[in-house]
């Protein structure tokens, strides 16, 4: 057997160090798809692709709501925003190649509630919406989604403790050891938020994000241990 990884391995590996990344950024854990994010390009023999869902077609229309609904989470400042990085036809491609069809639908489902709660607030479609009538109708659903990830962490956390507590229990002397109860995976991901870390994910890991919105200095570069920085000042763009 060869000793020399397979390009599949670097792939994985640099998809895991950009969700983290964008869970920095959230200040949370970061679903991004779930595990199809990771087992996008090997799914199993025989299991339904991410290709075979009818969600995961997007039309031109679609990547453009895509776009303005990235740029409105992450808008042109002194730096270009979100839209002028191309971000609505990254999270398109993502979810088509790589998010499994349930995470596909919850996609689709999000992006059908933006703009159903902009055509109830205002009586227009997302896409002839205002930029503030965007962000008015962004705005909840971002602290909704907050809460709801937030809650999912605690039960986790929560479940793991009691898993760890079973395994100790069993182990006891004494007693018979059985397999513990798995911790199962909470896949009721928010819509929104697999909306958002899309768009934090295509921005941030595109040319404009790297070299613009972030500090970049290309490798193989010096190693300083101890990089001045002023208060204000961009962060340095990670390298994948």
């Amino acid at each position: 057997m060869s000793s020399t990884p397979e390009p599949i391995d670097a792939e994985l590996i640099s998809r895991r160090e950009a969700i983290m990344r964008v869970t920095a950024i959230l200040g949370g854990v970061a679903f991004v798809g779930s595990s199809a994010l990771l087992t996008g390009c090997r799914p199993d023999a025989g299991k339904k692709t991410a290709s075979d869902s009818t969600a995961a077609n997007f039309s031109a229309d679609d990547i453009a709501f895509l776009d303005e609904l990235a740029d409105t989470i992450l808008p042109p400042t002194s730096t270009p925003g979100a839209k002028a990085a191309k971000t609505g036809a990254f999270m398109a491609l993502m979810v088509r190649d790589t998010y499994y069809p349930d995470d596909q639908r919850r996609f689709r489902d999000g992006m059908q509630k933006i703009e159903d709660a902009t055509q109830k607030a205002y009586n227009v479609s997302f896409m002839k919406a205002t930029p503030a009538q965007r962000l008015a109708v962004l705005t909840p659903m971002d602290k909704e989604q907050w809460t709801q990830s937030q809650a999912q962490e605690d039960a986790e956390r929560k479940k793991a403790l009691a898993h760890l507590g079973e395994e100790r229990k069993e182990s006891a002397p004494g007693t018979d050891v059985g397999a513990a109860t798995a911790v199962q995976q909470n896949t009721g991901h928010h819509p929104f938020r697999l909306i958002k870390e899309l768009a934090l994910l295509g921005y941030f890991t595109s040319e404009i994000g790297c070299t613009q919105a972030q500090r970049y200095a290309e490798t193989p570069g010096r190693y300083d241990p101890c990089a001045p920085y002023k208060a204000g000042e961009k962060a340095w763009a990670g390298h994948a």
